[in-house]
């Protein structure tokens, strides 16, 4: 399935909630300040968020009044361009190999089975895999992955429960190294901002990997659960200064009718995302399409 089917289902709950209070909005009335302020309230409530949502109508209003825009097509291809523009701002990422991908971000967000569905899709496009258990704080974590491993036929490097995640972590870069890996998925343990010891853990484990294999192309990846909404974003920013952010990973984006913070993400950080959950299969996940994303959306 490509990305324009596997987006276009995983959209269908945000793009209804959408859409609909879209074209109810245009369908009817003048195009006045009247329209523009309740396009507004229509986009806050879309989870794009506040300042986002503001900033979009502003610009809305301008540059309809600009081009002289007096109908309600008009209107919507206007909001559809300004909201493709902020993709432009966040620079897309092209996966570079040898690869080290850290996975970070807070508990429950689906960090481990993202993982397991990564490794899936870089085997799917014939490269060699291995998985780091860095999550030695969680329970059965190493053992969760473990078994992600066996689904994929992946390898994997863990060590016991408790034990200090850069130890893995050196291990598992070694083992990339002596085997020629092209991608290296370091599962790290959900952690919030006020765990300071966890949070300095992932400086320790960054560390480790430029010491440790330089040459290696590194991205930090944040996994985000799409259903959390405008709390995304403040995840976002509890880990920056931690950790050098590179790109996103959405999750559960199916699940929802919240898609509408990766507007919020993209005008806000300028991060892009990278990857999107789309169902609850290993072959679901898809490389982030931002043209396929937009024109799902309207």
């Amino acid at each position: 399935m490509g990305f324009f089917k596997k987006i276009g289902d995983a959209l269908r709950k945000t793009k209804e909630a959408f859409a609909r209070k879209i074209d109810s909005l245009l369908s009817h009335g003048e195009i006045n300040d009247d329209l523009f302020d309740e396009l507004e309230d229509a986009l806050i409530s879309s989870d794009i968020g506040v300042r986002a949502s503001i900033e979009i109508v502003e610009e809305l209003r301008k540059k309809s009044r600009e081009n002289k825009v007096r109908t309600a097509e008009g209107v919507r291809q206007l909001l559809k361009e300004i909201i493709a523009s902020y993709f432009e701002d966040a620079p897309q990422i092209e996966i570079k190999y040898p690869a080290i991908i850290t996975i970070i971000g807070v508990n429950g967000v689906g960090k481990t089975t993202t993982i397991g569905k990564l490794a899936n899709y870089f085997k799917q496009e014939k490269k060699t895999v291995t998985l780091v258990a860095g999550d030695t704080f969680r329970a059965a974590a190493s053992s969760q992955l473990a078994e992600w491993a066996s689904r994929t036929k992946t390898r994997i490097v863990k060590h016991a429960e408790g034990a200090d995640a850069g130890a893995v972590v050196f291990d598992g870069i070694a083992s990339a190294k002596a085997n020629k890996t092209d991608v290296l998925l370091v599962d790290t343990a959900g952690r919030l901002h006020t765990k300071t010891n966890l949070m300095e853990e992932l400086k320790k484990i960054e560390k480790i990997e430029d010491r440790e294999y330089p040459e290696a192309n590194k991205y930090n990846f944040i996994v985000l659960d799409a259903t959390t909404g405008q709390n995304a974003l403040s995840q976002i920013q509890a880990f920056d200064g931690y950790a050098k952010i590179d790109g996103i990973i959405l999750t559960k984006l199916d699940g929802t009718a919240k898609g509408g913070v990766i507007i919020a993400i993209e005008k806000e950080y300028k991060l892009p995302v990278v990857f999107v959950g789309t169902g609850e299969g290993m072959d679901d996940i898809a490389k982030f399409s931002p043209k396929d994303f937009v024109e799902g959306l309207f």
